[in-house]
């Protein structure tokens, strides 16, 4: 199948930030996604880089959903958006416990009732510009006036199976990070899918990230992943990826190898049933040229 290749992307400052969309579209790739950690509201660079671009489509991977109110999610997603001329993607996610009780003092309870109730106030506002919700977490009767560039695509960072079955059923697609090819293949694509399915959805999108390194030492590669990347594998909804997978660290799924080695370990991805790759580029300088290079070749094959 064909798949779509992005590119994952940051900068410390917003110029930085948006020069990497504006590359990443003079190299051909069809996206990029900026994470939303601790640094530069990623909705907020995602404005600006997609006015700054013509063709690339620009998205969240991904906005907490706990930090903000669904209305005030729809409302920046709705102006980001146009600020990108309808080429703007929100990917959002519930971030992790230690994240939100343990640095930012909120609830982190009941987190599948909270996306849900969560998607049943955004999407109708995202969709049609009202909203009349009323459940046990959210209380909302209201109206978006939204502008001319349309509903962006709303993608659900979900894993655990009931977050699959609760994004297919209602979201665009699923956005996914260090998460192997054989967990893809036989665990998130089939349960998403089914559930979209049931529920008369068109196919999901499937944006997969994963660390890529081009170079003659894939065993080295693959250890400085485990360092650069350690930190995921500890936190639980990732760990549970990893463990599906038989992977000991993030360096075990991450794509390494020569060019011929990559290119091959990227089908593998398309024949998952992957719609979008979203590559995070790693290692030395050189290393990460021949990676872009390889990409932006495989991207132009389409």
């Amino acid at each position: 199948m064909q798949m779509k290749i992005g590119l994952g992307v940051g900068g410390r400052t917003m110029a930085d930030a948006v020069s990497a969309a504006t590359d990443a579209e003079a190299d051909g790739f069809a996206s990029v996604w900026y994470s939303n950690i601790f640094g530069l509201d990623a909705m907020t660079v995602c404005a600006v880089a997609g006015a700054a671009t013509e063709r690339i489509e620009v998205g969240t991977f991904v906005v907490p959903t706990y930090t903000r109110h669904p209305f005030a999610m729809a409302q920046q997603a709705s102006s980001t958006n146009d600020a990108a001329g309808g080429r703007f993607t929100l990917g959002i996610g519930l971030s992790h416990q230690i994240v939100i009780e343990g640095m930012l003092g909120l609830s982190f309870d009941k987190p599948a009732k909270h996306m849900d109730e969560y998607l049943a106030v955004l999407l109708p506002l995202l969709r049609e510009g009202k909203v009349n919700h009323q459940g046990s977490l959210y209380k909302v009767g209201a109206t978006l006036d939204r502008n001319g560039a349309g509903a962006p695509s709303v993608l659900v960072a979900a894993l655990g199976p009931k977050m699959l079955e609760l994004t297919g059923a209602h979201a665009d697609g699923t956005g996914t990070w260090t998460t192997g090819v054989k967990t893809l293949a036989d665990y998130i694509v089939p349960t998403i899918t089914a559930a979209a399915e049931k529920a008369g959805r068109p196919a999901p999108r499937i944006v997969a990230a994963l660390p890529v390194c081009v170079t003659e030492d894939p065993d080295g590669a693959r250890e400085l992943a485990a360092k650069q990347f350690s930190v995921y594998g500890t936190l639980p909804s990732y760990r549970a990826m990893l463990d599906r997978e038989g992977a000991a660290t993030p360096g075990d799924i991450a794509l390494v190898g020569d060019e011929d080695a990559v290119a091959a370990q990227v089908a593998q991805l398309a024949d998952a049933g992957v719609t979008e790759f979203g590559a995070s580029l790693y290692g030395s300088p050189d290393q990460v040229a021949r990676g872009r290079a390889l990409l932006a070749e495989l991207a132009a094959k389409g």
